[in-house]
């Protein structure tokens, strides 16, 4: 019965996992996110390799917390990876914001006429002062 119980859940969890993923890389698709990164950067010959990654991503990140593994790694190849990681997030931030016109509505809505320059800086700091206290602070978690 143990057996039959477990086959039921796995079943269940690859058919949920399956189904989020599909969904997170349709509304990706339909919103356009992936041109737009391609078209900003000037990049579009590496549309695949954008995808690829981002499903990459998505999967080596779905797995991660079932499997302990270790990669012993010099810390600056981990410094340019996490570099590397950190760029493409933030880019695929910013052409996602772009997309869904986020902050030229914002702008209209608190009417703010000067200083869009430093509004996003305000955005870009907060984003990375989070980062880093849960990062670099113990027992500090946003919850």
């Amino acid at each position: 019965m143990d057996i039959l119980k477990a086959a039921v859940l796995v079943f269940i969890g690859l058919g949920s996992g399956v189904f989020v993923a599909g969904a997170v890389v349709a509304f990706i698709a339909i919103i356009g996110v992936v041109p737009r990164l391609a078209q900003k950067t000037g990049t579009k010959k590496y549309i695949k390799l954008y995808e690829e990654a981002i499903i990459a991503g998505g999967i080596i990140g779905g797995c991660d917390p079932y499997f302990d593994f270790y990669l012993p790694l010099n810390p600056y190849v981990v410094i340019f990876l996490s570099l590397c990681i950190g760029i493409f997030y933030g880019s695929l931030a910013v052409s996602l914001t772009e997309v869904l016109n986020i902050i030229p509505i914002l702008a209209r809505r608190v009417r703010l006429q000067q200083g869009m320059r430093w509004f996003v800086c305000a955005i870009a700091l907060g984003k990375l002062t989070g980062s880093l206290l849960y990062y670099f602070v113990p027992g500090f978690y946003f919850m």
